[in-house]
């Protein structure tokens, strides 16, 4: 199946072990995907505008995004939880 988002993706990373792909997007959100399958995993509220960078870490533990509302947020790459915003 497509992978879509509500917005237009702005960034995309994946994880070293390939096992993780994730997307930041203009709609707000940072999107967790299963690139084998191109299953959704997870939806981020990541931000309180548009994302323009996302990374990840080497086996998808951790992700950060950062955004025009001028924060760097770093996330739980499983559960979605916040961990840190800068």
């Amino acid at each position: 199946g497509a992978v879509t988002t509500e917005g237009a993706v702005s960034s995309l990373a994946a994880s070293c072990d390939g096992q993780t792909l994730a997307s930041g997007s203009t709609d707000r959100t940072v999107r967790l995907w299963d690139p084998s399958t191109g299953q959704l995993r997870r939806i981020i509220q990541a931000h309180d505008d548009r994302i323009t960078c996302v990374a990840i870490s080497h086996n998808g533990s951790l992700v950060v995004s950062g955004s025009y509302d001028g924060t760097i947020r770093s996330w739980d790459g499983v559960t979605g939880e916040l961990l840190r915003k800068m």
